[in-house]
């Protein structure tokens, strides 16, 4: 396909509300558009994935009560550090950590990018959430995914969560900076 024939449909979709797109500058030359999906296009995509799983929750929050499922989500949380962990391990310094974590996050449907920032500073972002029902009911996902990411990266950082689909913005979001006195 080429670029005007992309372009085109874009619009046509833009026009039809299904897709929406946000412009970042802080480059050269013009801003980098990023496409994404809206409301109205997510509901064409029927996903029984999340039926299943929202109902699991409301099982174990029946069976097990709060205290069970926040044992559920810190045993996953135990899973997702070690994995990403290992695939860390031997990587020198937080640019080459970020990447990876960018790239284990793609691979789990996150489609995660990462970006230097001149201050020295480096963004992750999520631009999808493939367990964004769950975390609707349940915020503790959020808050282990925010932990998970503090830990595996180390000391030397803070990570902060910058935007937050759950909030309204159109994606998650991390700023990672390095601390003082750290490598």
């Amino acid at each position: 396909m080429t670029l005007p024939g992309a372009r085109k449909h874009l619009n046509t979709l833009l026009g039809a509300h299904l897709v929406g797109f946000a412009d970042e500058s802080g480059q050269v030359g013009r801003p980098k558009r990023s496409w994404h999906l809206t409301a109205a296009a997510e509901r064409r995509f029927p996903d029984s994935h999340s039926v299943l799983t929202l109902e699991m929750i409301g099982a174990v929050r029946t069976v097990f009560g709060e205290d069970g499922l926040d044992r559920l989500i810190s045993s996953r949380e135990t899973e997702t550090e070690a994995r990403y962990r290992s695939a860390l391990a031997g990587l020198g310094d937080t640019a080459q950590k970020v990447a990876k974590l960018a790239e284990l996050r793609s691979e789990e449907g996150y489609m995660a990018e990462w970006r230097a920032e001149p201050d020295g500073s480096f963004l992750l972002a999520e631009n999808h959430c493939p367990i964004c029902a769950a975390a609707r009911i349940c915020q503790g996902f959020c808050r282990s995914e925010l932990e998970v990411f503090q830990n595996v990266l180390g000391p030397g950082v803070a990570v902060l969560r910058a935007e937050h689909i759950l909030a309204g913005a159109r994606r998650c979001a991390y700023v990672i900076q390095p601390l003082a006195g750290h490598p």
